[in-house]
């Protein structure tokens, strides 16, 4: 046996275990994260207490961070048309930055507090970052900070049409992305390669307004796409794009991505809207399910309905055994993950956009304006410690923020956008990073 077929398959398996080695939050609400030892984020955090850093972002985003080893990046956009896209790579240990990469936009438009603006999360692996923005255009970017590939999916497969904008963030497995595009115009659910770019398979779905993400979730041993989206949720074939199964007859699941748990079963959340427009359907909407095999189909199996839980823009998730739901008034139901019957119900101090964080014996709430609640894991309510991030008089509200806009509507929705906005969060042991707009702050106990 030859020294190259010696050292190919251990140069294999040492990357392999670098990658298993690194700390990593590599996708949104973070699919595939390395687990946290007991304690490792601190309880309790102020302006002047446990931050290690802040750094100021250029532009603005509600993307998430995402982590690799030593490696934060961070994704934004800037310009009066939102003309320009930033992927940047931060230091883990004090923010520094390491590289920039800025791309233009293919397809620029108005720049508004009321149309999402870098909202779609990055991903990132060993190699690569992969940051996917609004206007259809998708980048690999190596770590070193030089483009590997990149393309514009508008350009391929025709223009976005979404009055508020794309929010859909990447999900992926070892070689291969997936972006579902659902908007007005003909919508899909794609699979990209990791390695050049090109398309692995594309299905068309029928046209619908959504800014859910997708989810890979494995259930009996095979890995599924699953897009919750706009009165359905469909299961595809993470290798051919074949549709599985799919489950119809729901309302309101728009922004909610499915939030996979133990064996094979994810949650499904809806919203009632704004203006309570999606209530009906959404209160059928609430669940957890996962799919099974009959007679050599799959089927989508519902094992129970949350009628009295229904969040707003953030994800429900399951942490030990309770599964916890939030919506944007704050209010948080818990309910038992295997049955779905209801613990509790209580209302925390601030609204909650952001997806909470299960560590260990807590539930982290991170409410819009800064203060996050942490609460005790568990069927009974109770309240760990209450934090704020910055101070309320550091950030100035612009009082010309949406008099711009065309609608009353409009108007309100960019009013509820205005100051900083706690958007999303990554965590790896000992470091828990919170992204508002403007700013990414590292929380971390005082050494």
């Amino acid at each position: 046996m030859g020294l190259n077929q010696v050292s190919l398959p251990l140069a294999m398996l040492l990357a392999a275990a670098v990658a298993e080695a690194a700390p990593q939050w590599p996708g949104f609400l973070g699919a595939g994260a390395t687990p946290s030892a007991a304690d490792s984020l601190p309880l309790t955090w102020s302006p002047t207490e446990n931050i290690a850093w802040k750094v100021a972002l250029p532009g603005h985003g509600q993307s998430s961070p995402v982590i690799y080893g030593d490696n934060v990046f961070v994704t934004a956009v800037e310009g009066p048309l939102k003309d320009t896209y930033h992927v940047l790579c931060l230091s883990l240990a004090d923010g520094t930055e390491r590289w920039r990469h800025s791309l233009p936009s293919t397809a620029p438009v108005k720049n508004s507090l009321y149309v999402s603006r870098a909202a779609p999360t990055p991903a990132v692996d060993t190699d690569r970052t992969y940051a996917f923005f609004e206007s259809g255009d998708l980048v690999a970017v190596k770590r070193d900070g030089s483009v590997g590939w990149s393309r514009s999916l508008s350009h391929d497969y025709g223009p976005f049409k979404n009055e508020f904008g794309l929010a859909a963030s990447v999900a992926q497995t070892t070689d291969r992305l997936f972006l579902l595009i659902d908007h007005e115009g003909p919508s899909y659910v794609t699979a990209i390669a990791k390695e050049d770019g090109r398309t692995l398979w594309k299905q068309d779905r029928p046209s619908r307004v959504s800014w859910s993400s997708p989810a890979v979730v494995t259930i009996d041993e095979v890995e599924q796409l699953v897009c919750s989206s706009a009165g359905t949720v469909d299961g595809y074939d993470v290798t051919t794009g074949e549709r599985l199964w799919s489950l119809g007859d729901l309302g309101g699941n728009t922004a909610v991505t499915p939030i996979p748990f133990a064996g094979g079963r994810f949650l499904v959340g809806a919203s009632q809207g704004r203006e309570g427009q999606n209530a009906l359907g959404a209160r059928q909407s609430n669940l957890a399910m996962t799919a099974k095999r009959v007679a050599g189909r799959w089927e989508p199996d519902l094992l129970w309905r949350a009628d009295k839980a229904m969040p707003s823009f953030g994800s429900p998730i399951v942490h030990g055994s309770e599964a916890y739901w939030v919506n944007r008034a704050g209010v948080v139901t818990c309910l038992d993950a295997a049955t779905g019957k209801v613990h509790y119900e209580q209302r925390s101090p601030e609204s909650v956009w952001a997806t909470p964080l299960g560590m260990h014996d807590r539930v982290y709430l991170f409410g819009k304006n800064g203060t996050t609640t942490v609460i005790a894991a568990g069927p009974q309510w109770r309240v760990l410690a209450t934090n704020r991030l910055w101070d309320p008089g550091e950030v100035q509200i612009d009082p010309d923020i949406g008099v711009n806009e065309d609608t009353e509507e409009k108007r309100r929705g960019a009013a509820m956008f205005a100051g900083r906005v706690q958007y999303g969060v990554a965590t790896v042991p000992g470091s828990l990073l919170v992204r508002t707009g403007d700013v990414l702050y590292c929380v971390r106990a005082e050494e």
